[in-house]
């Protein structure tokens, strides 16, 4: 594969990934400080459509697992694991702390359908399941199934078997505390936990399942997005198929969907990953584009930082009581003001490996 092709491939997976960081940040606003009027509005409406994005993000981790230098069992166990701690961490610092100094307000509470002054409010928000939550647990699991096979087609069968039956094991529980809070994060059908394991590690299956094939077909970018597109289309026509003899079963709560709302949402993301392809390949690279590329290559850090201004920003603006214009003016906000610290963290970062770079100098001389 020449360098222009190698270039394509990786700045498409940049492409739709950052697009998917981007709209986070409106998403998210819109949860914690938008009225209900504002969701009805015509800006609410695009957000809505926008938070069926977070797939997007989950298809390329898969995509870069297949092909990352990282992802021996051993390293990719300690990642899952690392991430796993780094969720936890920001639990503390977005819920737990600011309920600790009265910023939480009573109304965000009690929609978590807790009791006012209960001490097991902290342990509620301490323990809430979100996609870093996911994604941590999503990488042992990857690490599992990398090890017993590395036939792409077992990937595939996985995905199958997992949204095939996710909804019928969804909200089981043994009846102990621990083992429930488990439970909840593999497959529970409650708030606590947005995004349990199955079936949304489907999404990071289907595209460890392309990386894979990626591979095998020699880095060949043109046939895996055209392989993609077609399966994207095949997964499309069968979720609508699915959704249209029983909607309420298979796309009625976007958290927790049945088998055809996964299938069709994987056929939508993986034509959008073809999509941003597409544009890669045809369209001139331009700042925007660099912008996206930036926050694809730091969205972890990309994802804490808004979430943690988002929460704190309770004490400015309230919890759902905002319209839609004033959304759009602390989306401004809140965008500018975390691109900002991703800036002063690269600066940051290059002034002490430059420091670092001096002192080895300086120790040779």
């Amino acid at each position: 594969m020449n360098p222009q092709k190698k270039k394509n491939r990786i700045l498409a997976i940049d492409f739709v990934r950052g697009f998917s960081v981007l709209a986070i940040i409106p998403v998210h606003c819109m949860l914690i400080y938008g009225s209900s009027e504002a969701w009805g509005s015509f800006i609410g409406q695009i957000i809505r459509v926008m938070e069926k994005g977070t797939p997007i993000f989950l298809v390329v981790m898969g995509i870069s697992f297949a092909f990352s230098s990282r992802n021996s069992f051993s390293t990719a166990i300690k990642r899952g694991l690392s991430i796993l701690a780094l969720a936890y961490s920001l639990n503390i610092i977005r819920f737990v702390i600011p309920l600790s100094i009265g910023i939480i307000p009573d109304s965000f509470v009690l929609r978590n359908r807790l009791t006012l002054g209960d001490p097991y409010n902290y342990v509620y928000f301490f323990l809430l399941g979100d996609i870093l939550q996911l994604a941590g647990l999503s990488l042992l699991l990857m690490a599992v199934i990398n090890k017993i096979s590395k036939n792409k087609y077992v990937i595939l069968f996985f995905v199958l078997l997992i949204v095939s039956v996710s909804k019928e094991l969804s909200g089981y529980r043994v009846g102990h505390p621990v083992l429930d809070y488990l439970c909840d994060l593999f497959w529970g059908n409650k708030f606590n936990i947005y995004f349990p394991v199955f079936p949304w590690v489907s999404f990071i299956l289907i595209g460890l399942f392309f990386g894979k094939w990626y591979k095998e077909l020699n880095q060949d970018a043109v046939k895996m997005y055209t392989w993609m597109w077609r399966i994207g289309l095949l997964f499309v026509a069968a979720g609508i198929g699915l959704c249209s003899y029983n909607y309420e079963y298979h796309f009625g709560d976007y958290y927790h969907l049945g088998p055809g709302g996964f299938v069709l949402l994987i056929g939508i993301n993986l034509l959008v990953v073809w999509t941003g392809h597409i544009i890669v390949k045809f369209c001139k690279h331009n700042k925007f584009f660099e912008l996206l590329y930036f926050a694809s290559r730091n969205v972890t850090v990309f994802y804490i930082i808004q979430w943690i201004l988002i929460y704190w920003g309770i004490a400015l603006f309230g919890v759902s009581i905002k319209n839609e214009y004033t959304i759009l003016m602390i989306i401004v906000l809140v965008t500018l003001t975390t691109f900002s610290i991703l800036y002063l963290k690269k600066i940051g970062m290059k002034y002490l490996k430059n420091q670092k770079k001096h002192r080895m100098q300086n120790s040779l001389s």
